[in-house]
């Protein structure tokens, strides 16, 4: 039996299969095939299907025998609303699988639809509380394969699919191991296109992704869990994850800056694809934490800014977001593991740091980044300023899934400190 008082002594770890390389979007009809699928909805958006990917993938399953659609409707950041159109289209047939192709908005929006046309309710019932209800899966899902076109949500690792709902102003997602897709295609020449702000942006979400699982609570300092069967998605950074995270961060500081000034550069791409997908299956496990919390209500509150390279409307891309904070967040966790915060700074830029640079090396080497790659400086870029922190702090509040893996407790004082300094 359990006990409160005791500590976690357990961490669980998973991914899904995993095909990568040049050339591996072409095997996609024979993997649905050995499936056994017969039909497949593939998901996606209207800037990846311009590329002409999509419907490459419908052509494949057709001339495998599988019949195959293509929605196109996801939205750039997923919300309630788009998530009901798409589900409300899957369930205008019959699918016994899905394909999502695309960034993490194609991905979610796929996870979505598997649920909510193999469960009843709506949405809200599966998020997170307090925002939502919590529920878990509790029927099979469908096949699902996740085609990343970006390098950088790592979603087609991870159990999580994260929603904007509109009414709320307000980013949150649900997180259950059923979600996590069936069999993750990484081709990395799908993302040679990218514009190079969206390569900026997308670069920003991976590095935050191992940089927050590296620095999470470790598995093992957190409380055990009163049912083992019940443990969180996010349990912490543990020894698997800290090996994938650290070779994403040394990929990151290698290549992010190549394959923001040059598309094209195909070394870049490839390392970033896999530096995506590295960090992705890092944190699926351990879990992001503050940045990632922080930037759920700087997107989902923003009014007026338009981002570069993104569909001309108010919104504030991912890897933005989670980027705005994360050089405050670094220096306020230092005190949690000062050995590791330094070895991060070091994988991230190559050189070597001691105690003497404290909690001012990792979030100059962040913000060294950011500056060469033009990523937005501060919050005010978005609009945002000292009138705004307490809507900010409170919607940080609110993402429990996050804030059960920072390695300090976090107060609504030091939310406050870290957004404004983050101004």
């Amino acid at each position: 039996m359990y006990r409160s008082n005791e500590n976690e002594s357990v961490f669980t770890w998973a991914a899904p299969p995993l095909k990568f390389g040049i050339g591996a979007l072409d095997e996609v009809g024979a993997e649905l095939s050995a499936l056994g699928s017969e039909s497949c909805l593939v998901i996606t958006d209207p800037g990846v299907r311009n590329t002409g990917i999509p419907d490459r993938i419908r052509d494949q399953l057709i001339a495998a025998g599988i019949k195959s659609d293509v929605f196109d409707g996801v939205a750039v950041e997923p919300t309630d609303q788009s998530i009901d159109e798409a589900v409300s289209f899957a369930r205008e047939r019959e699918w016994d699988s899905y394909i999502a192709v695309g960034g993490g908005s194609a991905i979610d929006t796929a996870k979505a639809v598997n649920l909510l046309t193999t469960h009843p309710g709506e949405l809200l019932d599966y998020v997170t509380p307090p925002i939502g209800g919590g529920t878990a899966p509790w029927l099979p899902l469908k096949p699902l394969i996740a085609i990343p076109t970006t390098a950088g949500t790592g979603s087609e690792s991870t159990t999580i699919c994260v929603i904007d709902f509109l009414g709320l102003h307000l980013k949150a997602g649900v997180s259950h191991a059923k979600l996590r897709p069936t069999l993750a295609i990484v081709d990395p020449l799908t993302t040679v296109t990218l514009p190079s702000q969206v390569t900026a942006a997308s670069g920003m979400d991976v590095l935050s992704h191992a940089l927050e699982s590296y620095t999470s609570v470790r598995f093992d300092a957190k409380p055990a869990p009163e049912d083992p069967m019940k443990r969180p998605a996010f349990c912490g950074s543990n020894p698997i994850s800290d090996t994938w995270c650290e070779q994403a961060l040394s990929l990151v500081g290698k290549y992010l800056r190549r394959a923001v000034m040059n598309g094209r550069d195909l070394e870049a791409r490839y390392q970033m694809a896999l530096a995506s997908t590295s960090a992705g299956t890092g944190f699926g496990n351990a879990g992001t934490h503050l940045p990632h919390a922080n930037a759920y209500p700087v997107a989902g509150a923003v009014e007026n800014y338009q981002a570069e390279g993104y569909p001309a409307m108010p919104m504030v891309p991912h890897g933005q977001a989670v980027s705005a904070t994360a050089a405050a967040v670094f220096r306020w966790t230092y005190p949690s593991d000062p050995g590791r915060h330094l070895r991060a700074a070091e994988l991230l830029s190559g050189r070597t740091f001691t105690a003497t640079d404290g909690a001012d090396a990792l979030a100059h080497v962040l913000s060294e980044l950011m500056a060469d790659i033009e990523m937005p400086s501060g919050l005010r870029s978005f609009g945002y300023g000292e009138e705004h922190l307490a809507t900010l702090v409170d919607g940080t509040m609110k993402q429990t899934r996050q804030l059960a893996v920072v390695p300090r407790p976090v107060t609504r004082d030091a939310l406050t400190h870290i957004f404004r300094e983050s101004l």
